[in-house]
């Protein structure tokens, strides 16, 4: 290759830089989830966004005390609170 390629990506996110070990855990949270449930139940909840913030609370909570992983799943804590959040945030984008 000689690099005379065209890619119009200026201004784009950068969707590279976000860390990929965390990257990684979230997405195992996410397919024991799946598996568990559905891969778009989370989608299909009453006061999602209350019952989401209540169990990404309670997942940073047992994390300040000391709790690393969550005892049905063994993934960490905050990989939990960060998917709590993210469906919060997914579903008020869609709106």
């Amino acid at each position: 290759m000689n690099g005379d390629g065209i890619k119009f990506d200026k201004g784009k996110p950068l969707m590279a830089c976000l860390p990929p070990h965390v990257e990684l855990e979230v997405a195992e949270v996410l397919s024991f989830g799946a598996a568990k449930y559905d891969r778009e139940n989370w989608r299909k909840l009453d006061n999602l966004e209350l019952r989401y913030m209540d169990a990404a609370l309670r997942h940073i909570n047992a994390y300040r005390r000391g709790e690393v992983n969550d005892s049905e799943s063994e993934l960490h804590h905050l990989s939990h609170a960060i998917c709590c959040l993210m469906f919060i945030r997914e579903k008020q984008l869609e709106s």
